[in-house]
């Protein structure tokens, strides 16, 4: 049997990676993506496109029309500034948005919704944070991603939803956007091929969880039989900070530059790293990618691909 499977937000970074490894498994896939983010390129060929927003009023009868067993949901406003500069629009569109498709899930009875969330934006600050650990976002993206994890709990019970909830640490790789807010691995291996001056906020001490795309994708793909009703951290378990991150990018480059540094930015977090055991014992997933070998792959894929994402 040929499964079909919806990815939301399926020409954007991660989720286009994951279309690639649906149809590449023999699934059909639709991707629906506004493009207000993802980039027509990132598209597969192979996977039927629509040009959509999941607010849109006809999402419901799109979705029960294709009949997918699988949905994995990853379109979202992901900035967490523009978040606190707008909080009532980054809520129409994490969270109406969200409550549109598991309306539609529902109606169309999928085997399961996946749903891509947070661990750095939902525990606030934390050191080796695990899935029970008491939530503490710290800006409106991080509420509405929590408030989302909420509601698949209520619809499962309501409307007999299968879902599981993937919290992610800091996922980087190709595709990754090189001009955007978030993502300082992109963005400091595009600076770093062009010769500019990289900024370091919070003086590049602010620590993250790192954790390369195609292992994401593989939590993904771990999570479809898999984790029904919980919610699993997805990182590498190590505490890495934007300093070493630099470091390493300017060794693989060869480029000497030295960065600038300024203070953190309002909402960021200053520290927060994931445990991620309870996916290694439910899920049998862990890491496979090191953070050396993974940033070696990302720079060089920027730098094959140096005009990705120019408009």
């Amino acid at each position: 049997m040929r499964y079909k499977a919806i990815v939301t937000g399926g020409a954007g970074f991660i989720g286009s990676h994951l279309v690639d490894r649906l149809v590449s498994q023999d699934f059909e896939v639709m991707v629906i993506d506004n493009l207000s983010t993802g980039l027509q390129e990132n598209l597969n060929k192979e996977a039927k496109f629509l040009n959509k927003d999941l607010r849109d009023n006809d999402i419901e009868a799109i979705i029960e029309s294709y009949s997918p067993e699988y949905i994995f949901h990853l379109a979202a406003q992901i900035d967490v500034r523009k978040s606190l500069k707008d909080p009532i629009w980054d809520e129409n569109i994490n969270i109406e948005g969200t409550l549109n498709l598991l309306n539609a899930a529902s109606n169309a009875k999928v085997k399961k919704l996946i749903f891509s969330s947070t661990g750095g934006a939902i525990y606030g600050e934390a050191r080796n944070a695990k899935e029970d650990r008491l939530p503490c976002p710290l800006s409106p993206y991080g509420v509405a991603k929590l408030a989302c994890e909420h509601y698949l709990r209520v619809y499962s019970q309501w409307k007999d939803l299968s879902f599981t909830v993937l919290r992610y640490g800091n996922v980087y790789g190709p595709r990754q956007d090189p001009f955007g807010e978030a993502g300082v691995i992109a963005i400091f291996s595009r600076q770093l091929i062009l010769g500019q001056k990289p900024v370091l906020y919070g003086y590049g001490r602010m620590i993250r969880d790192y954790v390369y795309v195609a292992d994401v994708v593989e939590a993904n793909i771990r999570a479809l039989e898999r984790g029904n009703g919980e919610i699993y951290n997805i990182g590498a378990g190590k505490a890495t900070s934007v300093n070493d991150i630099f470091g390493l990018l300017r060794n693989i480059s060869g480029n000497n530059i030295e960065p600038e540094l300024k203070e953190a930015r309002e909402g960021e977090t200053l520290e927060v790293w994931l445990n991620s055991q309870k996916a290694f014992r439910e899920l049998g997933w862990k890491p496979e990618v090191s953070l050396e070998d993974g940033l070696k792959r990302t720079y060089n894929w920027f730098k094959e691909h140096n005009s990705y994402g120019t408009k």
